[in-house]
């Protein structure tokens, strides 16, 4: 789980890396890029990543999740590698939005792969947990900023390469552990490869056996499964669009309005705390460290409650809660209420919330459709989130920002308010039930409004208990 997980760990070092060494690219000994330009560069890495979703998410489902998320692990040392080499805006955003690309793969292949190895009763708050450790990667790109970003310490023509070099060093150790991640035996089961699955699944009921003195019963229920292999794209838009359409619905609610909230306040905080509050550069890491803390407390104190509580119930709730913080914060910040320290709190607060519902996002997309067509659910609606959501987030916040305008950029964050408390409406009316089931038993669910049964299911199989 550590080395799959990683992968969030190397996107929140990209983005704290972009937000942190921000206020440092406009200068013209480094590459004198306009508050425009950086935002437009963050774009490109979104951009990247949308189309990086959607082809390594098609080819996870084509031929596995373990060859994919080391081909994306792959490609995105080497696009950090090239971004610490950028001379100027158009090469700083083309190696941006390469880089995207291989994290956008990778969010596909690793999720499908964490959800299918991982036992029913402890998959949401794992998933949470994992997904949380994004902000890992945002504190240690906070923390290495304050070093990095000091010209003490390096010049900043220097320090901002040294930076973005440092995602490559740690995606490089990772490849090497990853190699030994089994292949998903329901995976291995669909495309018919039945004796490869027998054997994974095997060597790990020997290593649970070994650990916890427990031998392995066999299945409360037995389920045939129908070796489908690759389905068609028709086959996979009659399920997302007739079978499971309110899910998708719920699933474009959840990845649209995190993507805008996150990329359009996080890509530019840097940006926010030089051109209102006059912080210089090497304190920008200073106010990132306990905001990225805050981000990462939040799945950790409430990832169990999604198991125990419910999938729909705490969406609503952490969904509503972010919503409502976001908005006071943007009317505290228009009326110039709030110094650079209260902002932060305010921000810790309303993150503390987010960033437990972003990750419960992930795992709801991940879990609530059938394997044959996970890893393209996964890559579609993170996609169209990302695209609809995030990709125009940050260029517009730069724009508002640049204008100098405290109520423009407050409506940002209205903006943010409103897409977070209309999703905790649709996942209180559209939500799944997922908790505690076996993802099989979740495909089985019909897909329904609250007014039937669903709710009322139990949760019966081996994977459940």
């Amino acid at each position: 789980m550590i080395a799959l997980g990683v992968i969030w760990i190397l996107d929140g070092l990209e983005v704290t890396i972009v937000g942190s060494v921000a206020s440092v690219l406009n200068e013209p000994t480094t590459l004198g890029l306009t508050e425009t330009q950086i935002g437009a560069s963050a774009s490109a890495y979104l951009a990247g990543a949308v189309t990086g979703a959607l082809f390594f998410g098609r080819l996870s489902d084509r031929f596995g999740r373990k060859k994919l998320f080391l081909v994306t692990l792959a490609l995105y040392v080497v696009a950090t590698t090239l971004t610490a080499l950028s001379w100027s805006f158009i090469s700083f955003a083309v190696f941006r939005a390469l880089t995207g690309a291989g994290i956008g793969g990778e969010s596909s292949a690793v999720n499908s792969a964490i959800d299918e190895l991982l036992p029913a009763r402890v998959r949401g708050r794992t998933a949470i947990i994992l997904n949380g450790t994004y902000w890992l990667g945002t504190a240690l790109g906070a923390a290495a900023s304050v070093i990095l970003l000091n010209p003490r310490f390096l010049p900043h023509q220097i320090g901002w390469r040294v930076a973005f070099g440092m995602g490559a060093v740690l995606g490089i150790m990772i490849v090497f552990v990853r190699r030994h991640i089994a292949e998903s035996p329901r995976w291995l089961l669909l495309h018919g490869r039945v004796e490869e699955a027998e054997h994974t699944l095997r060597k790990i009921e020997q290593v649970v056996a070994a650990e916890s003195g427990f031998s392995p019963s066999g299945p409360a229920i037995v389920r045939t499964i129908e070796v489908k292999g690759t389905v068609s794209f028709s086959a996979i838009a009659y399920e997302l669009f007739h079978r499971y359409r309110r899910r998708a619905l719920l699933c474009l609610s959840l990845m649209i309005s995190q993507a805008f909230t996150y990329n359009a306040i996080f890509f530019t905080y840097a940006l926010v705390l030089r051109k209102f509050y006059n912080v210089v550069p090497q304190r920008i890491g200073l106010y990132i460290l306990p905001f990225a803390i805050s981000n990462w407390i939040g799945p950790l104190a409430l990832a169990q409650l999604f198991d125990r509580k419910g999938r729909k119930i705490m969406l609503a709730i952490t969904y509503a809660l972010a919503g409502v913080l976001l908005a006071g914060t943007g009317y505290g910040f228009a009326m110039n209420w709030l110094t650079s320290y209260s902002l932060l709190l305010c921000w810790c607060l309303v993150f503390f919330f987010a960033s437990a519902a972003a990750s419960a996002s992930y795992l709801t997309v991940s879990e609530v459709f059938p394997v044959e067509m996970r890893g393209l659910a996964i890559a579609l609606f993170y996609a169209i989130g990302t695209a609809i959501g995030g990709v125009g987030a940050p260029a517009l916040f730069g724009a508002l920002i640049q204008s100098g305008s405290r109520t423009h950029v407050a409506f940002g964050y209205v903006c943010g308010a409103v897409l977070m408390l209309g999703t905790a409406l649709c996942a209180l009316v559209l939500g799944v039930p997922a908790e505690r089931k076996s993802l099989e038993e979740i495909a089985e669910m019909p897909d329904v409004g609250p007014a039937k049964d669903v709710n009322e299911q139990k949760t019966v199989g081996p994977a459940a208990q």
